[in-house]
């Protein structure tokens, strides 16, 4: 690793310890709209990891950071400031990146500053408990910072997922090492110069690589120097992560897969609901952990939303996400496109198709990562394309008889992220929702999220909370002190 060069160098480089770093391996960051090369980066790894790590932990161990509480609310409402200065140039890089629509970008970036200011308010409050237990014995519990905390960011949103661990970390008084994706390189470089501008944060407070493969996330995660994981991914690599840093007993914070039930009863306004559902299918082109994968329609009402859905999905435009005409915007990579493809190919053969959508092979498209939303009607609970995260734009139909049938169906996977109710009857929706094993279930909508309320899954979609008052506590330890008074003299 070398530090600034004298020589103009463009490419995006790592945020470690108040220092712009380059590394030996650079590559480049490619427009999954068109296959157009960007811009070139920096790769990070292992070296990068231990050096932010060591960064992070001097910070912690030298800094007031960990102890002043008005410092780190400053600076996470400084920080808020600087990312609403840079909110539109963060949004166009993202979408030109990522490849999802301009609007969905601006949503994520916009939503961000929010995150922030909340957790800059947490920083200066605190809760506790004190009591005198006996006489003159008295008992008082304080939350104190864990330590270094390591976060791992996923390509699809990197911004509000970062924001969403990174701000709770610091106001609970931790410094933080951030692993970054290297499919939102230059994404990141606009992050880290967010970051870098924020001049209450003392050095090596926060730190961010970019990494292409893994050697910086598993040492972050098996490092005796990290205290806590907040990762955001699939649940595959998350059981991966939970089982490595068991070696250290370290805090897991783990967002990971969903498949989301739509649950559609006989009583819910078609006319609003069937356009959300489209939505939930194809926002973030379905790459999304929230995504409406599986839509659950009473029987009653089976046929006319079938129908309704099948033309909404084959109307679907996708193109470029800076074109406002378009509803989706690409995939992550062409990769994504075959894998997608291969698995709705297989369901094919178990699945009656409702609409086969697929790759783009429009000359104006043909070069980028592009495919329209698929839709595959499946009764066998114990079929992949129920039981697997697809992370793209396919959906399952499914049709059931009554709220038991519903919750049956609804529970039949090892996610449990999110899920959603559609009903005007509001005893119904409480009963169903009630019997849901997610962690948000919604009720006449989709993705409605708030800063205030806790977000997590239940199962194998992950364990702890972000988001929340319990958001905070994923990253602080609670120490109890005990003072015993001698007696009075005399």
């Amino acid at each position: 690793m070398n530090a600034n060069q004298a020589e103009p160098d463009l490419r995006a480089r790592h945020w470690i310890n108040g220092e712009w770093l380059a590394s030996d391996e650079i590559a480049s960051s490619h427009n999954p709209a068109d296959g157009q090369v960007l811009g070139e980066y920096y790769v990070g790894g292992a070296a990068e990891a231990q050096s932010a790590i060591d960064a992070a932990r001097q910070a912690f161990e030298t800094t007031a950071w960990a102890r002043d509480r008005a410092l780190r609310s400053r600076a996470l409402l400084e920080m808020a400031e600087r990312l609403e200065a840079h909110a539109e140039e963060l949004a166009l890089q993202l979408t030109r990146e990522n490849g999802k629509h301009l609007r969905e970008a601006t949503l994520e970036v916009f939503s961000t500053p929010s995150t922030l200011r909340h957790n800059a308010g947490l920083a200066v409050i605190d809760a506790g408990a004190a009591s005198e237990a006996a006489p003159g014995v008295y008992f008082n519990t304080l939350a104190e910072p864990v330590g270094v905390a390591g976060v791992i960011v996923p390509w699809n949103s990197p911004v509000a997922l970062l924001i969403r661990s990174l701000a709770p970390a610091l106001a609970a008084g931790c410094t933080v090492v951030v692993k970054l994706p290297a499919q939102t390189a230059l994404t990141n470089a606009l992050i880290a110069k967010i970051i870098s501008e924020t001049t209450s944060l003392p050095l090596g407070v926060v730190n961010l690589f970019t990494e292409s493969g893994n050697g910086g996330a598993e040492l972050l995660v098996e490092s005796p120097d990290v205290d806590v994981i907040s990762y955001t991914g699939s649940t595959k690599v998350g059981r991966i992560i939970s089982a490595n840093g068991s070696k250290t007993l370290k805090r897991m914070n783990l967002e990971l897969g969903g498949k989301t039930p739509m649950v559609v009863f006989d009583d819910a306004d078609l006319d609003a609901t069937v356009p959300l559902l489209v939505a939930a299918v194809t926002t973030f082109s379905g790459q999304f952990c929230m995504t409406g994968s599986r839509i659950l329609v009473q029987s009653a009402i089976a046929d006319e939303v079938r129908e309704r859905l099948r033309r909404l999905l084959t109307d679907v435009t996708v193109g470029p996400g800076e074109d406002p005409a378009v509803q989706m915007g690409s995939l992550i990579d062409r990769a994504a496109v075959e894998r997608i493809d291969a698995l709705v190919a297989e369901a094919g053969t178990y699945a009656k198709t409702l609409v086969r959508g697929g790759p783009v092979t429009d000359a104006a498209l043909s070069q980028g990562a592009f495919y329209r939303p698929s839709m595959l009607e499946v009764d066998d609970l114990d079929a992949p394309l129920i039981q697997q995260e697809v992370f793209g734009p396919v959906v399952t139909f499914e049709v059931f008889d009554d709220e038991a049938a519903a919750v049956h169906r609804a529970n039949a996977t090892e996610f449990g992220l999110a899920a959603a109710v559609f009903t005007r009857d509001v005893d119904r929706a409480r009963r169903v929702s009630r019997e849901i094993k997610a962690g948000t279930v919604w009720t006449n909508t989709w993705a409605v999220l708030n800063d205030r309320f806790e977000e997590g899954g239940y199962k194998q979609s992950g364990t702890g909370r972000l988001r929340g008052m319990h958001g905070i506590s994923e990253f602080q330890e609670t120490k109890t002190y005990v003072h015993v008074a001698p007696p009075l003299a005399g």
